[in-house]
């Protein structure tokens, strides 16, 4: 079976401030030089990720990313150190990796990474390493910094172990197929930071919204006479009808009301108890959910998807007005997230305003919602005026209640993949 390795590059370190200055760091840190580096980018959802109902997304990697100096070293010491003083150090044992799910810590994302790649080999001893970990994403943006350094992990882990990963085992991993979208040359993508964090693994907002997905898979394969218990994402129903999105924002007209739906409502709908709606169903941190808002999700859903296909038919068949195309998709995607999925907030709504009103044909929430960033598609030529402009709107204010180490505004290009750095 063919095997990729992953990409690597010699770099002359001292032509290379950030990582020269890791370096630098590092050698203070463990009293040595790294043997290598990986890096590995952010991601920003230009539509947004509906990929736990079964459907595409359009992601773009972006320029910032994280960056881990890495020393394998004879002993089975774990240490990890992170050049953001707001992250303490950790060391643990490579042999006993243990993951307290419960809380969120830094370096729970990086053993993430690790033990996913020993459990993919079967691996029962593991060397140990120092690694100094740097990112410039900010955190809880919506850029997929997490993402990024259990990405970045893993491949720190391969290099150590001297391992590949197949094609195949790849595509097990995450079972999309991925397509390149020649995005418009005219336009430049710009991130903007709300400067609101929302920690998904932390609230419950991102889990209702995925056991409501869950449920109004289940009542609409109901309706139309499926094997309902064993439908879980709402691209299954479509599939399974073999219809199209647009039928099936219809089937959710008729089978699904805007009302919100109680537990009791979604028992009678079933036939089941609600004692098996609450064993069976509903995952321990929604049974305490009073209500349910299917229509409202599923009509995100199926509207969204469809919006994913429609951008990448306009990449592909570039017409003049791509860009007023491409955005009014962008702005009718924030619309949905902020009506129909409830998961943005006043502050980004306010900051998608101040973007179209400056320019960006259009502007929209990223990541899982509820504070984070948004993601505008601005014409190059109205660039500069568009930075200064929104910089002055939104994060200039009077009251001075943006705190400056988070604000963030920048326009990106694709980034590159994931890589190895080995200093020449």
């Amino acid at each position: 079976m063919a095997t990729e390795s992953p990409a690597t590059r010699r770099v002359q370190v001292a032509e290379h401030p950030r990582l020269l200055k890791l370096k630098e760091m590092f050698n203070s840190k463990f009293g040595s030089i790294p043997k290598f580096y990986v890096r590995a980018p952010g991601r920003v959802n230009i539509i947004e990720h509906i990929d736990y109902c079964g459907y595409s997304v359009l992601p773009m990697a972006v320029e910032q990313d994280v960056l881990i100096a890495v020393e394998p070293v004879k002993t089975y010491a774990l240490q990890l150190a992170n050049t953001n003083p707001l992250y303490p150090d950790f060391s643990t044992s490579a042999n006993n990796i243990q993951i307290d799910k419960t809380k969120p810590l830094w370096h729970n994302y990086f053993l993430c990474g690790l033990k996913g790649i020993q459990e993919h080999f079967g691996l029962s001893n593991l060397t140990g390493m120092n690694c100094l970990v740097d990112g410039n994403i900010p955190p809880s943006s919506g850029l997929s910094s997490s993402s990024a350094l259990v990405c970045c992990a893993g491949l720190v882990t391969l290099t150590v172990l001297g391992r590949n990963l197949s094609k195949a085992k790849l595509i097990e991993f995450s079972p999309l197929r991925a397509t390149d979208v020649k995005l418009p040359s005219g336009a430049v993508f710009v991130i903007a930071n709300s400067c609101v964090e929302m920690n998904k693994a932390a609230t419950s907002h991102f889990n209702i919204r995925v056991m409501e997905c869950r449920l109004a898979a289940k009542l609409l394969a109901k309706y139309k006479s499926l094997q309902w218990d064993k439908v879980l994402r709402l691209e299954e129903v479509q599939a399974k009808l073999g219809i199209s999105l647009e039928e099936m924002l219809l089937v959710t007209e008729d089978a699904l009301h805007p009302e919100p739906y109680n537990p009791e409502e979604i028992c009678r709908c079933l036939g089941i108890s609600l004692e098996e709606l609450r064993t069976q169903i509903l995952s321990p941190n929604t049974q305490d959910v009073l209500i349910f808002k299917l229509y409202q999700r599923a009509k995100h859903v199926y509207s969204e998807a469809a919006r994913v296909l429609q951008f990448k038919k306009i990449c592909e068949e570039a017409p003049e007005n791509m860009v007023q195309l491409l955005g009014e998709l962008m702005n009718q995607s924030h619309m949905s997230c902020r009506d129909m999925y409830e998961c943005s907030c006043p502050e980004l709504d306010q900051l998608v305003d101040i973007c179209r009103k400056f320019g960006a044909q259009g502007s929209r929430l990223t990541g899982a919602g509820w504070g984070g960033c948004t993601v505008s598609m601005v014409p190059a030529d109205k660039l500069p005026s568009f930075l200064a402009n929104v910089h002055k709107a939104y994060y200039q204010r009077s009251d001075g209640s943006l705190a400056p180490e988070k604000q963030s505004l920048f326009a990106t290009k694709p980034g590159g993949g994931a890589l190895v750095l080995l200093e020449a």
